[in-house]
């Protein structure tokens, strides 16, 4: 691994800050004041290319890899502009289809992620699932060439702006465990490409404390009709292709919060050079300053961590245990910091004027989503460690 960034690298970060910049935090809050979307930053770094960075050359991406797509999600979020559809959008869906999708799927949707034309939602979760992605329960049963729906999915990003949805289902149960259980055995699971105006599929908003563009919502899929050939790769191996769209979801999330530190940390030391107590700049006192510079340290850690992930994985090895190392403590890292900066700016913190409390429930919720802190603990206990599973 170099840890030297590429020119090209390079360039990316400064491109998409400037874009970034150009639209500015005011921007963004106005937009989630507003229950609006944050089309026209979307459509720009569309155009530009930044949203399809990793989907290949041949269908009209950049080519290059999930890297450089959290360098685009860094630098949005540096600037004050964490666009979570990212996250769901070009890093799951898009890597998904261009790895398991057929030629005809994946020229029907990788020219259209490439240009960010396309907004695909993602649906995993579930009201009793939880993270045990083994006890999902919204089914599909196959009639003919049409597959049928039924079910619920619960906090999916942005459903409302999205053409389609890829959808995590039931289509089976392993028959050794279905013998030995009483709970029928664990799920087998496919996934299907389902378009969001689909009859029988109905969202229903989820009132959430997070100031962002992107909203979250319930799915409830009463006999949704799907077309057999919008089955992604094969039938009931869903659970092994879902891995390979986790570990980019989670290097994405630690880029967010990465660029949420970056956020805080300049704000709050530009605030400490400039105000002034008693004839001195606050950022002479080691009570402000200190601090600041252990979120430094504690950011700069967590970019390296989020950095490696990303190299493991373009490189097309294990970086399952680095992608959930490097959310986890970005994760921390970017609450850490963003609470520093507010109270650096002591009741200025709390102002809107300042743009820092109205970062707070993105931070915070990385902490909680896409996969929680706890899990990733059990993961590196487990993997890492050699301990007995503890769930």
């Amino acid at each position: 691994m170099d840890f030297i960034e590429t020119p090209e690298q390079l360039m990316l970060r400064e491109a998409v800050g400037k874009v970034a910049a150009d639209f500015g935090h005011k921007y963004y809050i106005e937009k989630s004041h507003s229950n609006q979307k944050s089309t026209e930053l979307w459509n720009t770094l569309g155009k530009e290319g930044y949203l399809g960075v990793n989907v290949p050359e041949e269908y009209g991406g950049g080519g290059m890899g999930i890297y450089e797509l959290a360098i685009v999600e860094e630098e949005l979020c540096a600037q004050g502009c964490p666009l979570l559809l990212i996250v769901v959008s070009p890093a799951i869906c898009a890597t998904l289809i261009e790895r398991f999708g057929t030629k005809t799927q994946k020229e029907k949707w990788l020219p259209r992620f490439a240009t960010g034309e396309l907004k695909m939602a993602f649906a995993i979760t579930e009201p009793d699932a939880g993270s045990n992605s083994h006890n999902i329960s919204t089914k599909a049963t196959k009639d003919g060439d049409v597959w049928c729906l039924n079910g619920t999915k619960y906090y999916i990003s942005g459903c409302d702006e999205a053409e389609a949805v890829l959808v995590v289902v039931k289509t089976g149960v392993t028959k050794s465990d279905a013998t030995e259980s009483t709970k029928g055995g664990k799920s087998q699971l496919s996934l299907f490409i389902v378009d969001l105006d689909s009859p029988g599929l109905e969202k229903t908003l989820i009132p959430v404390e997070v100031t962002a563009p992107e909203k979250q919502f319930t799915l409830f899929f009463d006999n949704v009709q799907v077309p057999s050939e919008r089955l992604l790769g094969q039938e009931d191996d869903g659970l092994h292709q879902v891995f390979f769209g986790l570990n980019p979801e989670r290097i994405l999330s630690a880029a967010i919060a990465c660029g949420i530190g970056r956020y805080a940390l300049d704000k709050a030391s530009d605030y400490a050079r400039q105000r002034q107590v008693w004839g001195a700049p606050i950022g002479t006192h080691q009570g402000l300053s200190h601090p600041l510079a252990k979120a430094k340290v504690e950011l700069e850690l967590s970019r390296l961590m989020t950095q490696k992930a990303a190299w493991l994985y373009d490189a097309g090895l294990d970086a399952g245990e680095a992608a959930n190392m490097a959310k986890y403590f970005a994760g921390e890292t970017a609450l850490a910091a963003l609470d520093q900066a507010i109270q650096v700016h002591g009741g200025n913190g709390l102002s809107s004027e300042y743009g820092l409390s109205d970062m707070w429930g993105v931070a915070r919720l990385l902490r909680t989503a896409p996969v929680s802190r706890e899990m990733i603990l059990n993961f590196i206990a487990q993997h890492s460690l050699g301990l007995p599973k503890s769930y």
